[in-house]
């Protein structure tokens, strides 16, 4: 059984938030084998570190080491999941649903996970629920 790491949750296992504790227990209960993420989740990952960063949330040296964490995970533990145009059209038609208010690079991820199977873990309540309504099995966190 794949479970698909969303990136809000990655963020939170490698920086400070209020639910780093609780995701790093999570993780570290997990088999390694299991842990999977879409190619878009490094962009995505990248992108947050340096938000968090503009905005204050963090400091250089904890963005250095979040995202020297995240790149040794990304080679050594985490199975990559290629971005196909397949995903993007399916992101698509997924994003076309405007009752499931998906950003594009949420719809992105819920059309990775569901070409490929899986389980979408996440912190995001309205992208599970946004899941779950398209018949894509989460665990909310």
């Amino acid at each position: 059984m794949s479970l698909y790491l969303d990136t809000s949750l990655l963020v939170a296992a490698l920086t400070k938030e209020a639910a780093t504790e609780r995701v790093q227990a999570w993780l570290a209960a997990q088999e390694a084998e299991h842990l999977v993420l879409g190619e878009w989740a490094v962009t995505e990952f990248s992108s947050a570190l340096s938000l968090k960063l503009r905005t204050g949330q963090l400091d250089e040296d904890l963005r250095s080491s979040a995202l020297a964490t995240f790149k040794r995970l990304a080679a050594e533990t985490f199975r990559i999941l290629p971005v196909e145009p397949v995903h993007f059209r399916l992101a698509a038609r997924f994003a076309d649903d405007h009752r499931l208010g998906l950003r594009a690079g949420d719809a992105l991820h819920l059309a990775i996970v569901a070409e490929h199977g899986g389980t979408l873990c996440t912190l995001d309540r309205r992208f599970a629920a946004a899941a779950s309504s398209l018949g894509i099995e989460t665990v909310f966190l």
